[in-house]
């Protein structure tokens, strides 16, 4: 048994030694290998300069300047714009009615027409009214030829009272009947001038400049007065109000400029490219809206092309300051830190400097400086992350290739050229 166990120890042994030596050797075989290629790699390729670091970024932020696209702060006008969401409403909008009752005969336009105030939209049947102002007419025919009979007894009592030969009392009953049919017949004027208005009724026009909605009552319907449902809406459309609504922390800013002059308002709907209209601010509200903080105002548009529709929800820029001679940069160049905003300023030695700014607003891609920079200084506007202060770089003017692009292009081409 022992002899076994001998026997186990010394195989266990052997083959343990046995691995070591194979390990050994592969290792030699690898080393001398990777000597070899790298003595054939040494013939076709350069050996790293020196002061150039290794990786990705070898070559800029170690050994030599980096390589940066730069621009200047310039003066210019850059208006200071509140851009907000409004909807643009109608100037005036009428709900056209009948004033009488009757049956609708004929309507004078089509849905979605533009119309002139005073045009004519409908006609009521007119029969009824001119039956009725024919009847007027009669009665006060009538009522004229009674006034002058009365007339007549007055003068004829008159003249009798003063001989003696007729009483007071009839005298009196001549000249009351009289000064009645005086009143008739101011009441029966009263009912032709009505009478008139009615059959003026029956003709239905048009009280504004507008355009009309879907025709609600189709001719051979019967039309009452003062219905609940109109025949016809007109929306009056030029000019055209625009309600939008701005924080409350601009109210004082907006008054001082309506009280000094009109207030430029432009709009521009939704989809409709560089196309704007451009009017003047009319109203502001007398109250804020305490659950949102802001205020309503309205402008107003002359709307010549009818290019604004009521209900359409529209694009609004305020111009709340002029600054002609804002200072501005390419947004590009703003950088973000933990302690604000700042910029890479190159100095007249090539090398760079950050500087905290103070940005104000952006117009379009560039962006107004309140306070930290100079008219004609330069700023870095692309390459920011392999820069920290007192780097040295290569200024390369805006509107340039991107630092690294022409060497990733290189290698791009360089890597399907082996491939083929």
């Amino acid at each position: 048994m022992k002899t076994k166990l001998y026997v186990i120890i010394g195989l266990a042994i052997v083959v343990l030694a046995a691995g070591y030596g194979y390990r050994d050797s592969l290792d030699a075989a690898l080393t001398s290998g990777s000597e070899a290629t790298s003595a054939g790699a040494g013939t076709d390729a350069k050996a790293p300069e020196p002061g150039r670091g290794r990786g990705r970024r070898g070559g800029r932020g170690r050994g030599g300047p980096v390589p940066v696209v730069v621009g200047q702060v310039a003066a210019q006008a850059a208006p200071r714009i509140l851009k907000v969401i409004g909807s643009a409403q109608a100037f005036a909008t009428v709900a056209v009615k009948s004033r009488v009752d009757g049956q609708v005969i004929e309507a004078f336009f089509k849905e979605g027409q533009a119309v002139a105030k005073g045009d004519l939209l409908f006609r009521i049947d007119p029969r009824p009214f001119e039956v009725a102002l024919r009847q007027a007419e009669a009665n006060l025919q009538r009522d004229r030829a009674q006034a002058e009979k009365a007339k007549g007894d007055l003068a004829r009592y008159s003249s009798l009272v003063d001989k003696g030969f007729a009483s007071r009392q009839k005298f009196e009953e001549a000249q009351a009947a009289h000064n009645a049919l005086k009143g008739t017949l101011r009441a029966g004027e009263a009912a032709i001038q009505a009478a008139k208005l009615q059959l003026e009724y029956t003709t239905i026009r048009a009280p504004i400049d507008g355009v009309t909605g879907n025709l609600l009552i189709h001719p051979g319907n019967l039309g009452k007065a003062n219905d609940t449902q109109p025949l016809v809406v007109l929306t009056q459309m030029r000019p055209i109000h625009v309600t939008f609504s701005v924080p409350e922390r601009y109210l004082p800013q907006i008054k001082l400029l309506m009280a000094s002059g009109p207030v430029s308002v432009e709009v521009t709907p939704p989809g409709a490219g560089n196309v704007s209209e451009r009017g003047r601010l009319v109203f502001v509200n007398s109250t804020v809206d305490t659950n949102t903080g802001t205020i309503q105002l309205k402008a107003e548009f002359a709307n010549e092309g009818i290019r604004l529709t009521p209900g359409q929800f529209v694009n609004v820029a305020l111009t709340l300051e002029e600054r002609p001679n804002a200072l501005v940069l390419a947004s590009s160049a703003l950088q973000e830190g933990q302690r604000g905003t700042f910029v890479f300023v190159v100095k007249g030695d090539d090398t760079v400097e950050m500087r905290p700014v103070q940005a104000d607003d952006a117009v379009g891609d560039r962006t107004v400086i309140a306070k930290g920079l100079e008219v004609g200084e330069t700023v870095v506007l692309d390459g920011q992350l392999l820069l920290r202060p007192g780097s040295k770089v290569v200024a390369k003017p805006a509107g340039t290739e991107p630092p690294g692009a022409g060497k990733r292009a290189g290698k791009r081409a360089g890597a399907g050229q082996a491939s083929k």
